[in-house]
């Protein structure tokens, strides 16, 4: 057996924080121990506590004075768009016509694939990110790339193979019988190998046929526990678009709804535009709204009402993600940090507690997976960051004037990216350090 004690200061969340004042809502340990064993998190509590208890032979590393965290979790990012990211362009339907859609053709090659998985991972790793929602292409040789990869790091990751048989280029395109049968592949393959969850993947309504729904409906009903992910609402050039292809639909949720596509493992990016009735609908089914702040911005598509959404007599689930490679960072710290800003042009405000709950545990429930990551929780994987708020000049010369945990932590979000990742462990393995 492999255990390991982490000392340092140990930060954790029970439920969202209702104000900056909630410290019931989370666990904040000033000099914390934090004992591993075989990549599972055994015990947590003050430092003298836990050292008391354990080997006197085991393997210590002292990560004081910085912050451990559980690991970023990110509900939503595209695996094929790494080049894509930083493409200029006017709007999402240019963007996608013009930079992505010739970007994802080249995913048919297995070498292609396997190269820029490797890539994916170091950044995610390197921005302290241990569990990702993503999607593949179309092709079935990214989807075996991605959970093969996350196999070798031995990583939490939810992916799947992109359904797709229309207005998008020929190379891109398969057909239902192909979308479901390659999906049901990747699924036998894949699903539940490792720490893998294969995801069931129509990249939105636009791109989906009604036979293709239907397909994308039969393996819902097939494979009940699986998520099911997709796009809705980004862009209002996309809704019309899409409402004109389902003119039987009530609105674009109504689609979805349709074929029984809406449900507590159903994560829809962006749904910035929802109207009361779509998010009526969403807060009934349990379904899923990821908001995407640097992506929305950086393609104009609009700004994600997260607090009002949140405190509706029927509340929407949210969770928080990059959307690589519409968005423009590989940093959740980053994220949160457009995140606060479309808050404040809305008049609304976004504490830091906030921000760090919906980057664990937040995203962890959204996925259902809050049992397994999310927190440091004696039972669950030991995924965990090391965070510090020194980690450029700037951002020492900035602690200096810091004076609360909550400071710290907006700090952290404001200014910080992938070098205020001190390290990242996966499974309890020290795993950014190789990537330097």
């Amino acid at each position: 057996m492999t255990t390991t004690l982490l000392r340092g200061r140990l930060l954790s969340f029970h439920r969202a924080p209702l104000s900056l004042a909630d410290s019931q809502s989370y666990l904040y340990e000033e000099d914390g121990g934090l004992l591993i064993e075989d990549g599972l998190i055994a015990a947590v509590g003050p430092y003298a506590d836990i050292k008391a208890k354990a080997a006197a032979d085991l393997a210590e590393i002292d990560h004081r004075p910085h912050l451990i965290l559980p690991g970023f979790i990110d509900m939503h990012l595209h695996f094929p768009q790494m080049q894509v990211i930083a493409s200029y362009a006017a709007n999402l339907l240019e963007w996608l016509n013009t930079y992505t859609f010739p970007e994802e053709c080249r995913f048919v090659e297995s070498a292609h694939a396997q190269r820029i998985a490797t890539h994916f991972y170091d950044e995610l790793i390197r921005h302290g990110t241990t569990t990702a929602v993503a999607y593949c292409s179309v092709h079935k040789a990214s989807a075996d790339a991605f959970f093969a990869e996350a196999m070798k790091r031995n990583m939490r990751m939810v992916g799947g193979k992109v359904m797709m048989d229309r207005n998008a280029p020929q190379g891109l395109l398969d057909t239902p019988e192909m979308g479901y049968d390659e999906t049901r592949q990747v699924i036998t393959e894949w699903h539940g190998k490792g720490r893998n969850h294969v995801a069931i993947t129509p990249r939105f309504a636009i791109t989906s046929t009604p036979a293709q729904m239907e397909a994308t409906a039969a393996l819902a009903r097939e494979f009940p526990d699986l998520h099911i992910q997709t796009h809705l609402s980004e862009n209002h050039d996309e809704i019309k678009f899409t409402c004109e292809l389902y003119p039987e639909a009530i609105d674009y949720t109504d689609i979805y709804a349709r074929y029984g596509l809406l449900g507590p493992k159903s994560l829809f990016g962006h749904a910035i535009h929802l109207s009361e009735r779509e998010a009526d609908v969403m807060s009934e089914t349990g379904s899923v709204a990821v908001h995407c702040p640097t992506s929305n911005l950086f393609l104009g598509s609009g700004l994600f009402p997260l607090k009002a959404l949140a405190r509706r007599e029927k509340p929407v689930r949210i969770g928080v993600a990059t959307d690589i490679g519409g968005g423009s960072s590989y940093s959740m710290l980053k994220t949160m940090d457009e995140a606060y800003k479309i808050q404040q042009l809305l008049g609304e405000r976004l504490n830091p507690l906030e921000s760090y709950y919906l980057m664990t545990r937040g995203n962890a429930e959204a996925l259902s997976l809050a049992d397994r990551i999310g927190t440091l929780d004696p039972g669950t994987e030991a995924d965990l960051i090391v965070l510090d708020a020194a980690a450029t000049p700037a951002m020492a010369l900035k602690l200096e004037a810091v004076k609360t945990l909550p400071e710290e932590l907006f700090l952290l979000q404001t200014m910080g990216d992938d070098r205020a990742v001190a390290e990242t462990y996966v499974a309890g393995v020290a795993s950014k350090a190789g990537l330097r």
